[in-house]
């Protein structure tokens, strides 16, 4: 593999969806490409959809007001970064923008998932090692502040 060849790859990886590619023989290297999956602050993402949540023999939880954070991709949810390490949150936790709630792996790569806001997890939606779809809710919290 030639300079030119890495280039081209760091390209694509830079354009796709790909979190992280790593080459284990290159000029006698092993070469990890990765790349940070975030949103970008400067992208608008519409107006916040009231969420409904099914009564069942759960306490009712007011949803008003009320923000969804989303898995950005299909893949396996999980609440810990290892089987035996506690959740990354808890309901009842603040959280702040940039700080990591659960991971989903999505092609046997860890993707951290980022709360964008500042609040207080209200729920948590998806039980650890469920399948996720993208876009599906997977916690909900109360904005802090105003």
């Amino acid at each position: 593999m030639n300079l030119k060849e890495l280039e081209a790859l760091i390209r694509m990886v830079e354009q796709s969806e790909i979190a992280e590619l790593e080459i284990t023989k290159f000029l006698g290297r092993k070469i990890r490409i990765s790349k940070v999956l975030r949103r970008s602050p400067e992208s608008n993402p519409g107006p916040v959809q009231e969420i409904k949540i099914p009564e069942r023999n759960n306490p009712r939880i007011e949803t008003e007001n009320l923000v969804a954070i989303r898995s950005p991709m299909v893949g396996t949810f999980y609440r810990s970064p290892a089987p035996d390490a506690p959740p990354y949150v808890e309901v009842g936790d603040t959280v702040k923008p940039g700080q990591v709630v659960c991971i989903v792996e999505a092609m046997k790569l860890m993707n951290e998932i980022e709360s964008e806001i500042d609040g207080e997890i209200v729920r948590v939606l998806v039980k650890n090692e469920e399948p996720v779809e993208y876009n599906q809710d997977l916690f909900l919290v109360r904005p802090l502040g105003g």
